[in-house]
């Protein structure tokens, strides 16, 4: 039976979970490691025709620093998954610079389907998915709800009741590369890593991949300090994103509901990563964009909620219980469309 919350403990709630996303978002600079990102598992030979362009030569291995430089990550051997970009693309076909126009759920590419392919022939878990982001991801408000049969009502959307069903135990899961006050750094410096559950010398992402096993993985960083040049974010995301596709894990961008920027610039820069990689971007701007107020608070970054109930109009004009909604369409899109080809 659904529960509807007390207005006045969602507000509680929300204000101390909430309110320290943006201000401890502070760029935390990336320590030198010892052993460069490597592969949770040994890759092995498989057929790569999708991929159209050819492995590079391997660069030399990455030093971590502040300013993080255009060297690219090391990938895995030629018998392994080319993770750099591609020249033609298969997916979304639209101008990144258009990127408000990019529908929210994602158009799978060709390649997309080659990352997930590879990552289950060499054992990743087709039922499982993992998050990397920052307070807008953590599961008391991101989707952990659906672990919890009581904190959500579907609705008129009982048919991705199966998708629930078939992921259980990543909705409410705590990833180790979520965490309030992460960025796009945060969980590519080991410092950062859970230091009772992951090993020595091992970033957050790493660990996380390592731990849970996912086949999947949605990237939703909105936490950015105002004096940092969008290209750095850029240059931290293409590591996400390479990391991500070298250990077999397919990784789904997002863009954000806030334009505190100015210009919009990381949601145009994170289309152009998508379109770069081939790989599939959700556009959650597009569902908060059309909301009241945009989806958010009057601090112009925190969204509105309300409780996860799809089928009451009241409810949905909030912004938590639609993201809610449309994280689990993208999941299921996943499912269908990569996972039962």
């Amino acid at each position: 039976m659904f529960r509807v919350r007390h207005t006045a403990l969602l507000i509680l709630i929300l204000s101390l979970l909430l309110t320290s996303c943006k201000q401890a978002g502070q760029l935390l600079p990336l320590q030198p490691s010892n052993t460069p990102p490597m592969s949770v598992f040994t890759p092995q030979p498989t057929d790569h025709s999708v991929v159209t362009a050819p492995p590079p030569t391997l660069p030399p291995p990455v030093i971590w620093s502040e300013t993080p430089s255009n060297t690219p990550l090391p990938t895995p051997p030629p018998d392994g998954l080319y993770s750099g970009p591609v020249g033609v693309r298969t997916g979304e076909q639209a101008d990144p610079q258009n990127w408000q126009s990019w529908p929210v759920l994602p158009v799978f590419s060709q390649r997309a389907q080659q990352i997930y392919d590879w990552g289950l022939a060499h054992g990743r878990d087709p039922a499982r998915f993992s998050k990397i982001g920052d307070c807008q991801s953590i599961p008391q408000y991101f989707i952990g709800c659906f672990d919890d049969p009581g904190e959500y009502d579907l609705g008129p959307y009982e048919q991705l009741l199966p998708t629930i069903e078939h992921f259980a135990g990543s909705w409410d899961r705590r990833s180790k590369a979520v965490r309030t006050g992460f960025n796009v750094a945060s969980v590519l410096t080991e410092i950062n890593s859970d230091p009772e559950e992951c090993l020595p010398g091992e970033i957050p992402l790493i660990c996380e991949f390592r731990l849970h096993n996912p086949s999947f993985a949605i990237i939703s960083m909105e936490t950015w300090t105002a004096d940092r040049p969008t290209d750095t974010y850029q240059d931290y995301l293409r590591s996400i994103v390479e990391i991500c596709i070298a250990n077999g894990v397919l990784p789904i961008v997002s863009t954000k509901a806030d334009n505190l920027e100015g210009d919009h610039s990381i949601n145009r820069m994170v289309a152009q990563v998508a379109a770069d990689y081939d790989i599939p971007l959700w556009n959650w701007w597009a569902v908060a964009n059309a909301l009241p107020n945009n989806g958010l608070l009057e601090d112009g970054f925190h969204l509105t909620n309300g409780p996860n109930n799809f089928g009451n109009a009241s409810a949905m004009e909030n912004a938590w219980p639609n993201r809610n909604l449309s994280a689990l369409e993208l999941v299921a899109s996943v499912w269908y469309t990569l996972g039962q080809h």
